[in-house]
């Protein structure tokens, strides 16, 4: 049998690129990551890398500078980039989803004057769509935009949980606009907001305040964005379409879906390999933990739930690829891989014994970064929801 979650069928240059991701992860990443975690340090000297090899630019088209890969490789890129430290797969999580909804969606205009630069990196994407009180209900949304004389608009009101707030220089943010539609999801517009790097007013009515302090996931700033008046020129709406902004968004947040299960994955991954390393090492009763088979089991068991959840997101990646619909397949990833991930990363801690519980052993950063995978990207709850819609209208009789 190979190492755990290895990929039938990819091309040669998938390949290359895979294995140039993990050495990179190797090398540079899991040396590093526990000092910027707990330091809650920004990992700039690994972005800048992460710019040279061109993984900002993994799935944008050759003809805009990008590599013009599909949605599996990045999810594998991810899934690699999480192993060694989830945070830095954050980092180009969002940017990931905002460049996807310009080239699917964007003006002709749009796509020439930000896909270029977010090839590069110089250009860095952020997602809007929560809000304080919203939750799952995106429909309610109360961030609205009022239109302005000369076709803009004027944008009033508070996002939540924007992943790369600070960091970014574009976000995709979800505002009610008042198209007449007799259905609320129809009165959202997505606009694309161009704005420096920092906190603060960064521009006149556009704040972003401090770094929300979190339990894991650090390193990366999630912030709020509050509008207080801003002005959002005719051509800010993506793709010129006011009133799509809830599809446009629901398309982004399908390839979200499969980039957190592909950081699911890479969390379960590393959990698995530490506990399996660990087992190894510590001896109780004169013989390796492994050797017992209280111990052995847990890790059958966790290299079962690793495989599986690997398997359910190359086949979700692979679907969008195909161009086919994956909403249920991406929900399920998301689904399984996320609550398994959960499972492993609590069955290494308890092969971890004490030390689990210590700073100076990488699990402790596991469970935290874990519960996080479970909300991101939807819940496990709306997950469900989506599965069993779509199942009920399938086997309707």
């Amino acid at each position: 049998m190979t190492r755990l979650a290895q990929t039938a069928g990819l091309t040669e240059m998938q390949r290359e690129i895979v294995a140039t991701v993990r050495q990179f992860v190797d090398r540079e990443i899991i040396p590093v990551a526990q000092e910027l975690e707990h330091s809650d340090s920004y990992p700039q000297a690994i972005v800048d890398q992460m710019k040279d090899l061109g993984l900002f630019g993994l799935m944008i088209p050759q003809e805009y500078g990008g590599l013009g890969e599909t949605l599996l490789t990045y999810a594998l890129c991810v899934e690699e980039l999480a192993r060694g430290w989830m945070s830095i797969s954050g980092v180009i999580n969002t940017h990931f989803i905002v460049a996807y909804m310009i080239r699917q969606h964007g003006t002709a205009e749009q796509k020439q004057r930000y896909l270029p630069r977010m090839a590069t990196g110089e250009v860095r994407g952020a997602f809007s769509m929560s809000e304080p009180e919203l939750g799952s209900d995106v429909a309610a949304i109360r961030t609205r935009g009022i239109r302005a004389a000369d076709g803009g608009y004027t944008i009033t009101g508070q996002k939540m949980w924007l992943t790369n707030g600070g960091s970014s220089t574009l976000v995709a943010a979800l505002v009610k606009t008042d198209e007449g539609a007799d259905k609320p999801h129809r009165n959202l517009t997505a606009f694309l907001v161009e704005k420096p790097t920092g906190f603060g007013e960064v521009k006149p009515g556009l704040t972003i305040p401090g770094k929300i302090d979190k339990l894991g996931y650090k390193g990366i700033d999630t912030t709020e964005l509050i509008f207080d008046g801003y002005h959002a020129a005719a051509d800010d709406v993506l793709g010129d379409k006011p009133g799509e902004g809830f599809f446009q968004m629901m398309d982004g947040i399908e390839v979200g879906r499969v980039n957190v299960s592909a950081r699911a994955c890479g969390v379960g991954v590393r959990a698995f390999e530490l506990a399996v390393r660990y087992a190894q090492q510590r001896e109780t009763f004169g013989k390796p933990i492994a050797d017992h088979q209280a111990i052995a089991f847990q890790l059958a068991e966790m290299a079962t739930k690793v495989e599986a959840a690997h398997l359910m997101m190359v086949n979700a990646a692979r679907l969008k690829d195909s161009g086919e619909r994956n909403d249920v397949a991406a929900g399920m990833a998301k689904y399984l891989a996320s609550e398994f991930c959960s499972e492993v990363t609590q069955q290494s801690f308890r092969i971890h014994g004490g030390y689990g519980y210590s700073k100076e052993y990488e699990i402790e950063r596991l469970m935290r970064d874990a519960p996080f995978l479970l909300i991101g990207e939807g819940t496990s709850e709306i997950q469900k929801t989506i599965i069993s819609k779509n199942l009920l209208h399938e086997y309707r009789i």
